[in-house]
């Protein structure tokens, strides 16, 4: 009885023996490197969309390498829209998850979807300009008694105008005359027959204009005029477009977010110091031709913004153009869930 008991002990000894190295085995760390195990992760769909103009230029760079599969973390596509009427509808519905649109219909698509919708970063800033073909404006100033002409009434070109000339002590209708047009190109012909004329103009079509007229200078850089405007205690900044993302896919897919937003980085990086052959990938996207992309890419102001930063500059403006029309973000503030911090 005591051999049996002696052999069932040293079996059992030598069956714990095992267990345990096993065991040792098993909770040895995982040293593979991070990105490996990353890569290692089910890639995902990751549905994304811009509009054509410099709200699209910073992703090019992304969208090219996505095309070629040396971005293999996810599944990425790609849209890109000429209005945002486009992209509105996708968003609310869920067929997009992640799009590149104007500030203010950020806010506008929060509000009408119950927070539905949180920015990710700002991605473009003012692209706004007053120009003229005569040299006549140099400062705010000089645009008292003169008539302007714009497009986009209702939207930020007519909001930004007006706080601009507000803020240097001019009043819109009275000191200063605007007179809006249906499209860009009005302004432009209104300039080519009267060498009086002023206009206001985005970029790129700035640069495309005045490769059609040499006449045409940029007076006045909006982007630069907003910003003299504004108090260290209470900045903002003027804004063109952002990154938007469902919420929903955000709280879902924080691994696919993050991973979006370096690409994304990377990309804006690329297009902003190598210019040239971020044009060639712009004309390849039938954004803009590239010649034009090449000139206008230092006056985009095409940037990637998050975190604070981004909160500070966006809420600011939001507030300006709430205060000038409530609608203009959707009737009110968004809260704070609006803005993404990862």
């Amino acid at each position: 009885m005591r051999k049996i008991t002696l052999a069932c002990a040293a079996a059992l000894f030598c069956v714990l023996v095992a267990l345990g190295g096993c065991s040792t085995h098993s909770q040895e760390p995982n040293n593979e490197p991070e990105e490996q195990q990353v890569s290692s992760q089910q890639p995902m769909d990751v549905r994304a969309a811009a509009l054509k103009g410099p709200t699209a230029m910073g992703l090019v760079k992304f969208m090219d390498e996505a095309e070629a599969g040396t971005v293999s973390d996810n599944d990425y596509s790609f849209q890109i829209a000429a209005s945002p009427d486009e992209l509105t509808p996708q968003i609310a519905q869920g067929s997009l998850d992640i799009a590149c649109v104007p500030a203010n219909l950020a806010s506008v698509l929060y509000n009408n979807t119950d927070g539905a919708v949180r920015v990710l970063a700002v991605n473009t800033l003012g692209v706004l300009y007053i120009c003229d073909s005569n040299g006549s404006i140099q400062s705010v100033a000089d645009l008292a008694g003169k008539t302007i002409y714009a497009s986009g009434k209702g939207s930020t070109p007519e909001y930004a105008l007006n706080y601009i000339l507000e803020g240097n002590g001019l009043t819109p209708g009275r000191d200063v005359t605007i007179e809006w047009k249906s499209e860009h190109a009005e302004c432009v012909a209104a300039m080519t027959k009267d060498s009086q004329a002023i206009a206001l103009l985005p970029q790129p079509f700035v640069t495309t204009a005045q490769m059609k007229d040499d006449s045409i200078r940029t007076a006045l850089d909006l982007t630069e005029e907003w910003n003299a405007l504004q108090s260290d205690a209470d900045a903002s900044s003027l804004i063109t477009g952002v990154v938007v993302a469902r919420a929903d896919f955000v709280d879902e897919h924080p691994e696919a977010v993050e991973a979006f937003m370096k690409h994304y980085r990377e990309s804006v990086a690329f297009v902003n110091e190598d210019i040239e052959a971020a044009a060639e990938l712009i004309d390849t996207y039938d954004i803009v031709p590239a010649a034009v992309a090449q000139k206008a890419i230092p006056a985009c102001n095409i940037v990637c913004m998050e975190g604070d930063e981004m909160k500070n500059a966006l809420s600011g403006y939001l507030e300006v153009l709430f205060e000038q029309n409530p609608k203009s973000v959707g009737g009110t503030l968004p809260g704070d869930d609006f803005y993404y911090a990862s």
